[in-house]
Parts: C-alpha cells; structure tokens; sequence
C-alpha cells in the first residue's frame, strides 16, 4: 500500500453521504469504535487497487500516481465502485465483488452445498443468484431413499431462512435472485411464492422465460412442462394463461420478475463454458454457474457543462464528452485491477472469474443530467440521449479493455469465445458494460440512481437501524430558487405529492421537465 500524500484533499460530503458512510462502510474496531475517516476509507480503496498496477511489467500507469487518480475520481463523486469494495479493499476480508451465482444440483449434498456457499458470499458483502431448474418436481420418487421430493419452492424456503441469518459483510442484509423456467412442473408455485405477505422476502423470483413458451404466449397454445431429472413430460398449459397469471402477480407484489434465458445466451460471450442460468440479485448481471463479477458505476451529472440548455442540442455542449471518456477508461482499469485484488470464499468462483473477467461498468445520476440539461425523461430527445451515453461508454469501455489486453493478455477464455470468432478485441474482459441500481451508491455520490427516473423529486429515505434522511433533488432545488419560487410550504407540498405535475401554478416548462416514475 501507498502512503497517503498529505496534501490528498477532504473529501467534501453531504449530510446524507457522511451518515451512510459511518453507518456502513467506514471501519470500525472490535468494540464498534470508528477506526477511519471518509479520508482514509477512499485512499485505502484507491491505494489498494492501484498497488496492483504493480503486476504487469507493460503497464503504463505508475501505481501511487494511479492510487491518486482513483482517489480522485471517486471522491469528486465521478465514479464509485461496488459496496463490497468500498467496504473490503485494503482488508484482510477482501472480497470486493458484488455479484455470484451458484448452481443448485438435483442432491441434498448439493442443495446444501449452496446453502453453505451462499452463506460465506453474504457474509463477505455479495449477493447470489440461483436457478432452482434443475430441482425434481415436487413428489417425485427420489430413488436413493424412495421418498418423495419436496420441489424447488421448499428449498428456496431453506434459502431464505439462511440468509435471514447472515446479514452481508455484517453490514446489509443478504440478496438473492431466485429463477425457475417456466416449463418446469412447479412453475405455479414458484409464481403464487410471494402471496403470502413476508414470504421469500430476502428473494427477488423471476421466471425463466423461452422463445418457445413467448411463441405459445403469442398463438394461444399450450406447452410442455418438462421435468428436468427424467426429461418426461408431466403436463401441459395454456401458455397465455401462465403469462396472465404471472404478470398479475408481479402487478400485486413486484415478484417475480421474468429473464429470457434463449436471448441471454445468445449473447453469450464465453458457450463454450455453458449456458447462463442466472442472474445475481437485481438481474443486471446474467453469470455462469461458479462466476462472479465486481461493478462500479459512472456519475453523469458530474459531466454536464452549463450554459448550453437552449441550444438545438443541449447534450453536444452540455457533456464533457473527453472527461467522460477519461473516467470511463481509469474506471475499467480500477475494475480489472479490483478482480487482482479480489479474494474469493471458493476457489472454484476464483478459477472461473480469472478465466473471463468480467466487470460491469454501468452509470448513475441520469436522471440528474436530464434535469441539468433541461430535458424531460420521457422526451424524445431524452431517450436519444440515453442511446448515445451508452453507445459513448460501451465503445471506449471496450477500448479501454483493449488497451488493457495490449498490456497484460486478454482474459484467459479468450481464445474460444465469440469475440475470437468474431475477430473483435483482443479484450480483458469477457463483458464490460453493465446498468446497477446503485441505490446506496447514489446516496454516497448525492445522485439519482441508476437509469431510473426519480420516483419523488422530496422524500425521506430509510436506511440502516431506522436512520430517517430527508432527500431534496437538489437540481428541483436550484431550479425553483432561478425562478422564484422557492419555499418551504412549497416544498412541504411536494413531499406530500411527490410530483408536482397537478400544480398548475408553476411554470410549464418547470412541470415538463421534473418528471417522477409516476408521472412517465
């Protein structure tokens, strides 16, 4: 590790950011006593990550210049990694990724070896996926014993209560993402899981989707539900009768969700390797069984560049387009470097990470931008607009992995991935590109999260051990003081609505403008 250069600035934080930090993530000593400072957190994070510069003869970064460049991309908030990083880098615990999936075999010794594996990645601060597929449905002879199965819905119940046990690095609850296809024979249970009130509630659900099931949704047919230990087919549905039943239940509860297994593989950087399953816990990721993969997220409203609102093309002039390319390339260095520095509970989730290196670059603050820009989200050009961010970050994150290859090899599995075939790269990284959440990074980073819209434009927000933060968007903030029309009986309405589309006495544009999730 560097030594911290004591001319390195203060971070400058926000109430909100410095309560989340001391609740979650600085260190602190066995009697609970904080042990660091938002200082040292960042440049313990950053120095860490940067020391491992010092692998590669060919790079062309000099690790304590890079430690400060990291530094200085995270704490003017342009860029945060994954929470386990923040929380392990620079620990003995070091495991810094956010993302597993595990596979779960048709045996107890398997099931529970899941359960235990699942178990060691909550406690070091990830989340893990599982596909419940290959489960015999339940009552069917389990020929060792000659009893009957209990079906993948009991054992997801195992699942549940084991992670209710274990809270993720000591500091978040334990997330998972449950998935069942659709031509499995216990499909309907899976579906109607979450009626009870509180059930499988450290689980998202979501059903594994096929183009042959969405053909049969689409002529009105029936389809095969399979059972995957015998390959006999048990029964048959109307397929659009199942796709009623499962939108309606994700309308009442949210879960469960649905994936598209045949569309993920297609995309498949690594077939050779076998199929995708699952995703980790908020189905951003699709990984392979045994795989993990460590995020980290780009803050667009740190890029916008004032004064340019009016022009026929505010996001022209109003995004610094070469500042943005330089975060997105010191951001898939910081990535690659953080799967060097990572320590991983098995050593077959190391193996398989180091063959294809994945890392998710994604963004946050998006709907902050569009705000700064005076674009309304559900525009047209404010769709134009996501389009071409992401296009920008994708193409020079697949620079930068390239540029990476040129000074360290490409990721091990690339001699037989479709990037080989296709003659693209040679790159890093199996997959570069990725969009998170980012829900307590957005906190830290005093931003919008993710691609999503805001919600409310005022809110109290809930956080660890019943800490209540009141959050204004500070653009809608800026934006009523330029016109005016600040006040705190104002502002008290709008926490009360959330929106303020119904208040005709504000200016048009105003209300065209900050748009919440209810209003699109």
């Amino acid at each position: 590790m560097f030594t911290m250069p004591k001319t390195l600035p203060q971070p400058q934080l926000k109430p909100n950011t410095e309560v989340v930090l001391q609740k979650r993530y600085l260190r602190k000593d066995m009697a609970g006593r904080q042990t660091e400072t938002p200082r040292d957190l960042f440049w313990r994070v950053a120095a860490s990550i940067a020391a491992e510069e010092a692998k590669y003869a060919q790079s062309t970064c000099k690790g304590e210049e890079l430690a400060c460049a990291f530094y200085d991309l995270m704490t003017t908030w342009k860029f945060l990694p994954n929470s386990p990083t923040l929380m392990n880098a620079g620990t003995d615990l070091g495991q810094l990724s956010a993302c597993f999936v595990l596979p779960v075999g048709d045996s107890i010794e398997e099931i529970f070896d899941a359960v235990k594996y699942a178990a060691m990645i909550h406690k070091s601060g990830g989340g893990t996926g599982f596909s419940f597929s290959r489960l015999r449905p339940k009552d069917s002879r389990v020929g060792s014993t000659g009893g009957v199965a209990s079906g993948p819905v009991s054992f997801l119940r195992i699942f549940n209560t084991a992670t209710e046990q274990v809270k993720q690095g000591g500091t978040r609850r334990g997330a998972n993402m449950g998935i069942l296809r659709v031509d499995h024979p216990d499909i309907l249970e899976f579906i109607r899981a979450k009626e009870k009130e509180g059930e499988f509630n450290n689980f998202n659900l979501s059903v594994g989707l096929t183009e042959v099931f969405m053909r049969a949704v689409e002529n009105d047919e029936h389809y095969d539900l399979v059972a995957p230990n015998s390959g006999e087919v048990i029964n048959r549905l109307r397929a659009r009768e199942i796709f009623e039943l499962l939108v309606k239940k994700a309308w009442q509860s949210g879960d469960p969700g649905i994936v598209f297994l045949d569309r993920i593989n297609r995309d498949n950087p690594t077939p050779d390797q076998g199929e995708i399953e699952s995703t980790n816990p908020c189905g951003e990721q699709p990984l392979l069984p045994f795989e993990a993969c460590n995020l980290g997220s780009i803050n667009l409203s740190c890029f916008y560049v004032p004064g340019h609102e009016n022009d026929a093309d505010p996001a022209v002039k109003g995004i610094d387009w070469d500042e943005l390319r330089h975060a997105v390339h010191l951001g898939v260095r910081f990535l690659d470097n953080v799967i060097d520095a990572s320590r991983f509970p098995l050593d077959r989730i190391s193996e398989t990470v180091r063959k294809n290196r994945k890392i998710g670059l994604g963004v946050m603050g998006f709907a902050d931008l569009l705000y700064q820009l005076e674009l309304a989200y559900d525009s047209q050009q404010g769709i134009e607009l996501g389009e071409r961010i992401m296009a920008f970050i994708q193409d020079e994150g697949h620079k930068a992995s390239a540029q990476l290859a040129t000074e360290r090899g490409a990721f091990p599995a690339y001699a037989t991935s479709v990037y080989a075939k296709k003659k693209l790269g040679p790159y890093r990284n199996a997959t570069v590109t990725t969009i998170a959440p980012t829900g307590t990074l957005s906190i830290i980073a005093g931003c919008s999260s993710g691609v999503e819209p805001l919600f409310a434009l005022c809110f109290t927000r809930n956080i660890l051990d019943g800490e209540r933060l009141v959050e204004v968007n500070p653009h809608f903030e800026t934006a009523l003081e330029e016109a005016g029309l600040f006040s705190h009986e104002l502002m008290d309405a709008v926490v009360a609505k959330g929106s303020i589309q119904q208040m005709d006495y504000l200016p048009a544009n105003l209300r065209k403008v900050f748009v919440t999730a209810m209003d699109i």
